[in-house]
């Protein structure tokens, strides 16, 4: 029996993607794990692999097709195995359109499934998804006004949800920003490609969180010497980051969400979910912008582990080739601006997430011990951002200090 092919959910907010190129065709031959599909999501690119061994029976959607998460994208089978191509497209139909319409409408969007595209009176070509085409219809928005955001220029759900019946006028009059034309404005307007994507994910986020920074300094003088201490210890080389700064904060941190679970969570669509699993997201520049790899089950992983993760996730992503399923689902997030030599800054939430810290540059402070001498303390600067609608400055204050008496007693980091 034919196995589908499904377009992936890479992630919580993901509810359709984009068919950018396929790398079979209808009767190739492929093994179990090879790249067949590559799709994008608002988020990112990623290749879909093959389910299993076998032969591309049917390719159900084109290059440039914009469909729902889960939507079968291809069958794989047997050779010579066949699919029914009406019973597929009435059920596909049914789905889009609602079993309890009639036959000319689920007709309609069938129609509307193959071609995806539409003709004004004009006879100019409009690109739109079947359900972008349902909402315009019932809000009576004229797609000819609708900047299209997807493959091809292609109107999405979310190119309608977005939309503002001002866009017209504001395109057909162009003038020197003002603060009500800039209300108007599409996010990431003007922008394209992944500067685009991360135009509207940072105003997304700052558009549907109340977002607070509490920011102090840690002093990690007892951290330096243990790392000192360790790698003396240690008869083995430890040159895969496994005592760096960055994997002793990350262990702090993990440490922390265990004792805070109410930070290890996410708040979408109204939604507030505490996460038992602990996935990390480390921000890491690229050429292009901003991605936030994940390491997954950080809460499983000892230091020897924790590290050569980190690398691993970070120096792929930089190369692009992370498997996609690595850049979701994070629970938490860390962004270190400190080789840029910035001490305190506001890192933006990650939504869904309802935190992130924001790791600053190593600093050297003198300071009077207990007997009057004067010392050299290693402190780190540290800014953690979150949802004030979830989380109260108490309960943030309490995880950052928690995070600070990790570092300032790093032999609990071993445990």
């Amino acid at each position: 029996m034919a196995t589908e092919i499904v377009m992936p959910k890479l992630g919580l907010t993901m509810t359709e993607g984009t068919v950018e190129h396929w790398f079979v065709k209808e009767g190739d031959q492929v093994e179990q794990g090879d790249p067949i599909v590559e799709i994008s999501s608002e988020k990112l690119t990623s290749e879909v692999e093959a389910p299993q061994s076998g032969t591309i029976i049917k390719i159900a959607s084109q290059e440039g097709d914009v469909i729902p998460s889960k939507e079968v994208m291809a069958y794989i089978g047997e050779k010579g195995e066949t699919i029914d191509s009406t019973v597929e497209t009435e059920d596909k139909s049914v789905k889009e359109k609602g079993s309890n319409h009639n036959q000319e409408s689920v007709e309609a969007v069938s129609s509307v499934q193959r071609n995806k595209q539409t003709k004004t009176n004009d006879g100019e070509r409009i690109f739109i998804t079947p359900v972008a085409r349902k909402m315009a219809e019932e809000q009576g928005i004229d797609i000819r006004d609708v900047n299209g955001t997807g493959g091809n220029g292609r109107i999405t759900r979310l190119d309608i949800q977005r939309y503002q019946p001002t866009e017209k006028t504001v395109s057909q009059q162009p003038a020197a920003p003002t603060a009500n034309t800039t209300s108007e404005m599409e996010y990431g307007a003007g922008l394209k490609g992944m500067r685009k994507t991360i135009a509207e994910r940072m105003m997304r986020s700052v558009q549907t969180t109340a977002q607070v920074t509490n920011q102090r300094k840690v002093d990690i003088t007892e951290l330096m010497k243990f790392r000192t201490e360790m790698k003396e210890k240690v008869k083995q080389p430890l040159d895969n980051g496994e005592l760096s700064i960055n994997t002793l904060l990350t262990r702090a941190v993990i440490l922390s969400l265990s004792d805070t679970p109410e930070m290890n969570a996410w708040y979408y669509n109204g939604e507030y979910i505490q996460v038992d699993e602990i996935h990390i997201g480390m921000a890491t520049a690229i050429d292009e912008g901003l991605v936030v790899p994940v390491i997954k089950d950080a809460h499983q992983m000892s230091l020897s582990q924790l590290g050569p993760a980190i690398k691993k996730v970070t120096s792929e992503a930089r190369k692009g080739t992370l498997n996609g399923s690595l850049y979701t689902g994070s629970t938490f997030s860390i962004t270190n601006l400190g080789g840029y030599e910035i001490e305190y800054f506001t890192p933006i939430i990650n939504t869904p997430e309802v935190g992130i810290l924001g790791v600053g540059a190593l600093q050297k402070e003198l300071e009077l011990n207990d007997n009057g001498e004067v010392v050299e303390k290693r402190k780190l600067p540290l800014s953690l951002s979150y949802d004030h609608q979830i989380i109260d400055g108490a309960p943030a204050a309490e995880f950052l200090s928690k995070i600070a008496n990790y570092l300032q007693d790093p032999y609990r980091l071993l445990i």
